[in-house]
């Protein structure tokens, strides 16, 4: 795999880091701004409403630049989005920090995993998608948790000052080795924009949505469903997040190997894995030891899902792909937030804390439905234009 990954990878790190730590801090921001923790958690929503909606715009703005160009200036708007975090004297600049941050995530995903797959051989692409991707994963692992020490021992603002440290590590690493690819035939807004006519490039992003929501569906409640469900004490809930984020590396990695051999069947045995996952956990919740268990191999099924959904958009906007990638990593947020919705009104209509799991196994089964349907689109498009 070429060095020019590793940087993708390092960017990852940093932007998985600033997206999930704001969790570990709501105490502290909650207690420095005078407000409500739950106040303060706007900032986890505003945050991914930025991923988004600000990705597509910004990478439709970029569409005529180099790519190597494009991911600077990404990295350049995230650094200047958690500088202005650390340095914001109030809630209200905070939150814009977070937001230019949240929208160079959108694009930079986008764009980074298009130029990521151009690096290495096309029966690679998954493989080199899901390299990148490991910063993601290992942000949950590494990241947050480091980052959450820093900000609780030495103030909040620390914490995103590291953040630009290492944006600023990633960006040196992008210039330095991110090879200048050439543009595409055909790039520019009205390529990337005509990409959507096509059908298969909506199945793939519902793919993504309905594929990835079980793990919002059941991770957003996890603390609830440890201490009220399963008798684990408070301070064991971030030592089974950090074994689930040892299953999203693992899954990741692996994913990316299958769907390198073959992207449909690697989304279908993912997906169907995810969903039979969520029911053992609905059925384990009660043990401790068969809980952790099938937590860890949730995490793996879960982030084995990203490299195949992000590479199956990539080959059904072949062309243009830029802004149907960037589209994508909107698609995975949607359902982050879809999950945690639908399985937040389960809880709330007195159906228990077991009940997100369950929620977690329909979305997952739809999301199997809706690749179903993809397939077989592929395979009449295959024999028509055979």
């Amino acid at each position: 795999m070429p060095l020019a990954l590793f940087a993708l990878a390092i960017s990852a790190f940093g932007i998985g880091t600033t997206e999930f730590i704001i969790n570990g801090l709501l105490p502290e921001l909650a207690d420095d701004f005078g407000m409500t923790i739950p106040a303060a958690g706007l900032l986890v929503s505003g945050y991914a409403i930025g991923v988004a909606i600000g990705g597509p715009p910004l990478t439709m703005l970029g569409a005529r630049l180099p790519r190597k160009t494009m991911l600077i200036a990404l990295m350049g708007l995230f650094i200047a989005g958690n500088l202005l975090s650390a340095l914001a004297p109030s809630y209200g600049v905070l939150m814009v920090g977070r937001f230019l941050a949240a929208f160079a995530h959108g694009a930079y995903f986008g764009v980074g995993s298009v130029v990521a797959a151009d690096l290495v051989a096309p029966q690679k692409r998954a493989s080199a998608i899901a390299l990148m991707f490991t910063g993601l994963t290992l942000a949950n692992v590494v990241g947050v948790p480091l980052g959450t020490w820093i900000g609780q021992a030495f103030g909040w603002r620390s914490t995103f000052w590291v953040v630009v440290g290492i944006g600023i590590v990633a960006l040196i690493g992008v210039i330095a080795l991110v090879p200048r690819q050439p543009r595409p035939e055909g790039a520019g807004i009205r390529g990337e924009l005509a990409t959507f006519k096509k059908g298969s490039v909506w199945l793939a992003l519902a793919m993504t949505v309905f594929g990835f929501a079980p793990v919002f569906a059941i991770i957003t409640f996890i603390a609830p469903i440890m201490t009220g469900v399963g008798g684990f004490s408070p301070g064991a809930v971030p030592v089974v997040m950090a074994l689930f984020g040892v299953g999203l590396v693992v899954g990741n990695l692996v994913g990316g190997k299958l769907a390198d051999r073959a992207v449909m069947p690697a989304i279908y045995g993912s997906v169907a894995l995810l969903a039979g996952l969520s029911v053992v956990v609905a059925l384990v919740a009660g043990n401790q030891i068969a809980f952790v268990v099938a937590i860890m191999l949730f995490g793996a099924a879960g982030f084995a899902t990203a490299s195949p959904l992000q590479t199956r958009v990539l080959d059904a906007a072949a062309g243009a792909p830029l802004l149907a990638s960037a589209a994508n990593i909107g698609a995975f947020n949607v359902g982050n937030a879809l999950g945690s919705f639908v399985a937040g009104l389960t809880i709330d209509a007195g159906l228990g804390y077991v009940a997100p799991a369950w929620t977690a196994a329909v979305l997952g089964v739809v999301g199997l439905g809706v690749a179903g349907i993809a397939g077989l689109q592929a395979r009449r498009h295959a024999l028509v234009t055979a």
